[in-house]
């Protein structure tokens, strides 16, 4: 669950969707749970303030200077959250990640319209329970769709091999069943591993921490190539504060 010290009291609806939206994992009774009293007692705060909320926030702006540092660093493409100008000003190939954050009516308009820029990919533009959109919407573009991150096992992902409807499966070998299940993942179908984790978590994955001219090299060492010094994790888990997602807001303040 997300903290929100700072933030106006009164803005209840504005916390309610934070806390539902900006989590990555949702659902389950634990979860709802701590919402409903989180809510509850902001309903309860109300009655000592005014009827109105601040409505606004800010879209990060930093966008196009991480993509040109990761272009400086040799890299031809990017998978990102950005715009056109973005593209248009690096002239990069960009995978877009949406974050299961869209709904039917606005993906499709949307897709169409990013069609003629050629993106590598559209990764989760609808949340992976919508499978009957995920179906309808690979039936009317051209761009590549990919998914994954959050299937856990090869009994999730059957149901889209089944019907055709991703092109890139995305699993996340830290949580569908290590690299015994990717294997049975990978069933005729391309596999891009995805792991938004820690240095443990991503040596699981082929090919990863040492960026040389856009590319990686593979490791050396035996096994995974990492040892644990425990000692510095148990000094740096005393300094360490839970991840938050980053914030990201529309012109008029929703999520």
């Amino acid at each position: 669950m997300l903290g929100f010290e700072g933030y106006e009291d009164d803005n209840i609806e504005h916390i309610w969707q934070m806390a539902w939206r900006l989590g990555f994992y949702r659902g389950s009774p634990i979860f709802m749970s701590a919402i409903s009293g989180i809510d509850i007692a902001l309903w309860d705060l109300k009655r000592y303030r005014l009827v109105y909320a601040w409505i606004g926030g800010d879209r990060p702006a930093d966008i196009g200077e991480a993509a040109k540092a990761r272009q400086a660093q040799g890299f031809k493409a990017i998978k990102m959250n950005a715009t056109e100008d973005t593209v248009k000003a690096l002239g990069m190939d960009a995978a877009l990640d949406f974050h299961g954050r869209l709904h039917k009516p606005m993906v499709k308009q949307l897709a169409k319209a990013l069609e003629p820029h050629r993106p590598l990919s559209l990764e989760e533009p609808l949340l992976s329970e919508n499978l009957e959109g995920i179906k309808q919407l690979s039936e009317q573009v051209s761009c590549p769709i990919t998914l994954g991150e959050r299937l856990y096992s090869r009994w999730d992902v059957k149901r889209f091999l089944e019907d055709g409807s991703v092109d890139i499966l995305q699993p996340d070998i830290s949580h569908c069943g290590g690299i015994s299940e990717l294997r049975r993942i990978a069933n005729n179908i391309a596999i891009a591993p995805h792991c938004p984790l820690g240095p443990i978590a991503l040596t699981a994955y082929p090919k990863v921490l040492i960026v040389q001219d856009g590319y990686v090299e593979a490791l050396k060492a035996p096994g995974m190539e990492i040892e644990v010094d425990e000692e510095v994790v148990r000094r740096v888990a005393q300094n360490t504060s839970a991840w938050q997602p980053k914030e990201l807001f529309g012109p008029d303040g929703s999520i």
